[in-house]
């Protein structure tokens, strides 16, 4: 299977992969053949890619960093979790006070379970396996940041008691963000100085909130107030520098990014992983912490198996294999030649060709 554009599939093509709503129920299966009009509508769900079968990409297997199911349950957690955190004022009584432990356990405990699938799943991560529809990106952003981050801790050897705090921490960093009028946070147009200001206000309004809670480690509130702090000191709501930066919220800003920028929005189309990575590369001790940045791109699926991608010779492939030993030099089946002729497919490992190189552009890499 390949990932590609909606706009190259057409009447008859096959679907590899099924389309998950954000609850995790299936909105289309694997196995459907794709018409103009389901076309059409996944375009109006704001789903742009879809893996694909064909011949070229035949044997191509896409792994699933977290299983659906788990998915779906931490999605109704979160939404669920963070909709009553925002509102806990509204119940100061003994039952508000309950109910808000009960939510709290409840993120928490799918946390444990994304944990547990990351340290049995040894594969980069590569959260484009999955299509959903996203009908609101606050949840889903939160969701994804906390397995982000979460991998990012294990790679930093964080001891689980920090892990959890860190996963907890980012699934509530944009807690904030439930203050504010969605009409502001999804405006597709130029926000005025005033919109931005109140956007910008989120850090510490979800910061005001967590802070409230018994339940919630102080040091996992203060990811809400500092997850755009920089490491140069130009980030916000404090101008915080560096070592004044609280560990956590430097893991989690690196994953915040990441997902923000390779997720679509109204106001712009996703980039691709390694144009992600080039954010994140060219971040590095202004707005992030180095080596959270260098350790984030060895556990992440910069190419993830079924790109498209153009090589330095003329040649196009599609990434069949990743390889942790060098994770810019993945395995590419070619499949067609300089003179962008279909060829037989075969594969060459970038690993082996030092001479070889990926050149690839978000127009390029989806064929």
């Amino acid at each position: 299977m390949r990932l590609v554009k909606l706009d190259h599939c057409e009447t008859g093509t096959l679907l590899a992969k099924s389309i998950f709503r954000e609850n995790g129920t299936i909105l289309l299966a694997r196995g459907t053949y794709l018409t103009n009009n389901l076309i059409k509508r996944l375009k109006e769900l704001n789903i742009f890619t879809v893996y694909i079968e064909d011949e070229a990409s035949e044997g191509i297997e896409i792994t699933e960093t977290i299983p659906n199911e788990i998915r779906a349950e931490a999605a109704s957690a979160i939404t669920e979790g963070l909709d009553e955190l925002v509102n806990i004022h509204k119940r100061p009584n003994i039952h508000g006070i309950m109910k808000t432990g009960r939510v709290v356990r409840s993120i928490q405990k799918v946390f444990k379970d994304i944990l547990s699938c990351l340290n049995e799943n040894k594969a980069a991560l590569n959260l484009l396996a999955t299509a959903k529809v996203h009908e609101d990106h606050v949840y889903t952003h939160s969701l994804n940041v906390s397995i982000y981050a979460c991998q990012l801790a294990i790679e930093n050897g964080l001891p689980i008691k920090k892990i959890e705090d860190i996963g907890l921490g980012a699934m509530l960093h944009d807690l904030g963000k439930l203050f504010i009028p969605k009409e502001i946070l999804n405006k597709p147009g130029k926000l005025t100085e005033m919109e931005f200001e109140l956007i910008q206000s989120h850090c510490e309004l979800g910061f005001n909130q967590l802070r409230k809670i018994h339940e919630i480690p102080l040091p996992v509130a203060h990811c809400a107030l500092q997850h755009h702090e920089r490491v140069d000191g130009k980030g916000y709501p404090r101008g915080l520098k560096n070592h004044e930066i609280h560990k956590y919220a430097k893991i989690i800003s690196v994953a915040d990014v990441f997902d923000a920028v390779t997720s679509h929005r109204t106001y712009r189309p996703a980039m691709l992983p390694h144009k992600a990575m080039e954010i994140l590369h060219n971040g590095k001790g202004t707005q992030f912490e180095p080596r959270q940045v260098d350790l984030f791109k060895e556990c992440i699926a910069i190419y993830p198996p079924g790109l498209t991608v153009l090589l330095n010779d003329g040649r196009t492939g599609i990434v069949a294999k990743y390889n942790f030993k060098a994770v810019g030099r993945p395995v590419v089946r070619i499949i067609k030649d300089q003179e962008n002729q279909t060829v037989q497919p075969y594969e060459i490992d970038l690993a082996a060709k030092e001479h070889v190189m990926l050149e690839i552009t978000d127009a390029d890499a989806l064929l």
